[in-house]
């Protein structure tokens, strides 16, 4: 089948992004939607942003910042909800590359929201929500915003992943007075946190107007390795072991 990947919160995992790729490969994929924290928490922020910019291999439809860059390049650390949030962040600050900062600067949408058309449907690609585009993310029973003039909402941030519809009150009585509105959140690639320790993404077929999600293996303890339990809090480390 052909389709969209939709990626986000890969957060510096490259072990988890090469299987992604992999995985992929089964698949006819005709570009992919990159929703933010392509950064920080893993000890690969580097390795992740140079394969993005040179073996990635898809069109990217769109790119968008996500909290972790916005803080990371801006040095705004203030809305970590903890410190140990606030020195991994800084730690990447000063570990990444002038050549991984002028990706993050040049190659990503710095608004942490994206507008687009995908074969005729009206797209709104969000790493947090309408509310809070970078530190809020849309719940199932909160979607914070009003999303009523899209098709699709895209988003990211919470490392749950969701598929759900959303209708909106109209006038057009061929459609019953209602507006329908896909949400969907592809989880995260290098920190889930839905109790799966598998790098998750989904994709979207525009034909059928349906998401599922992947669920790849990789060798997480070889990522958990790479933590010397001295830059970034083993915290990051050991929740890779069963998606916490």
């Amino acid at each position: 089948m052909a389709g969209y990947a939709i990626l986000s919160d890969i957060h510096g995992n490259l072990y988890a992004l090469e299987a992604v790729i992999k995985d992929m490969a089964d698949f006819d994929i005709e570009g992919a939607i990159l929703l933010g924290d392509l950064i920080d928490y893993g000890m690969q922020s580097n390795e992740v942003v140079q394969y993005l910019h040179d073996r990635f291999g898809y069109k990217i439809l769109c790119n968008i910042w996500g909290n972790h860059e916005r803080a990371i390049m801006l040095s705004d650390f203030q809305r970590f909800s903890s410190q140990r949030g606030v020195e991994s962040a800084k730690n990447t600050a000063e570990s990444l590359t002038e050549e991984a900062k002028r990706y993050l600067d040049r190659e990503m949408c710095h608004e942490g929201c994206y507008e687009f058309l995908l074969d005729g449907l009206k797209c709104l690609a969000v790493h947090g929500s309408a509310e809070d585009v970078y530190w809020k993310p849309v719940f199932p029973d909160d979607v914070h915003g009003d999303y009523g003039n899209y098709d699709l909402v895209f988003s990211g941030h919470s490392h749950y992943p969701h598929i759900f519809t959303k209708f909106y009150d109209i006038d057009d009585m061929e459609m019953r007075n209602k507006h329908a509105v896909m949400f969907i959140n592809p989880g995260s690639i290098g920190q889930p946190r839905n109790h799966n320790p598998y790098a998750q993404y989904m994709i979207f077929d525009t034909a059928e107007k349906n998401a599922f999600v992947r669920c790849a293996a990789y060798d997480v303890e070889a990522a958990m390795r790479l933590f010397d339990g001295a830059s970034v809090d083993l915290f990051y480390r050991d929740r890779l072991l069963k998606g916490v």
